[in-house]
C-alpha cells in the first residue's frame, strides 16, 4: 500500500523536527562542515550529535565525506537550504504581523492621561451635584 503524499511530508517535516537537526542543516547550507565544527558550533553531546546526524542521513537530506580522520557533512541537494531559506522568509512575515499587531493593540489600549482622569473621578473624591 503507498503512503499519501500528505501523509509522506507530515513525516518528511515530522523528521525535520529537532532544533539540533535544524542547526545542522542551517550550518551545512554553505558547504561541507567536518563533524567537529558541527560540534562546537552547536554545542552537544558527541552522542546526540551522531544521532541527530543518522536520522539525516537515513532521510537522504545529508551525505558524509571521509578525508583521513576528518569526516564531513553536507546537504544532499540544494533544496533544503531553499526550503530553510523559505522557512525564515515565513517567520518573518509571521512575526512581522504580530509585531503590527501589536503596536495597533498597544496604540488603542493606552488611554491618554487626561481623558483616564476624565473619565473617573479620583478615589475618595466627592461628587458634585448641580
Amino acid at each position: 500500500m503507498q503512503v499519501p503524499l500528505y501523509q509522506a511530508k507530515a513525516e518528511f517535516f515530522r523528521m525535520l523536527g529537532h532544533p539540533a537537526r535544524i542547526r545542522v542543516l542551517e550550518l551545512l547550507q554553505h558547504g561541507p562542515v567536518p563533524v567537529r565544527d558541527l560540534l562546537a558550533d552547536i554545542e552537544i553531546e558527541p552522542s546526540s550529535l551522531s544521532q541527530q546526524l543518522a536520522v539525516l542521513r537515513r532521510a537522504g537530506i545529508v551525505v558524509s565525506t571521509r578525508e583521513g580522520s576528518t569526516v564531513k557533512y553536507e546537504l544532499a541537494g540544494g533544496d533544503v537550504a531553499e526550503l530553510l531559506r523559505s522557512a525564515r522568509r515565513i517567520l518573518t512575515e509571521l512575526l512581522a504581523g504580530r509585531n503590527q499587531l501589536l503596536a495597533e493593540l498597544q496604540q488603542t489600549d493606552i488611554a491618554p492621561p487626561q481623558e483616564a482622569a476624565a473619565v473617573s473621578p479620583p478615589a475618595g473624591a466627592a461628587q458634585r451635584t448641580v
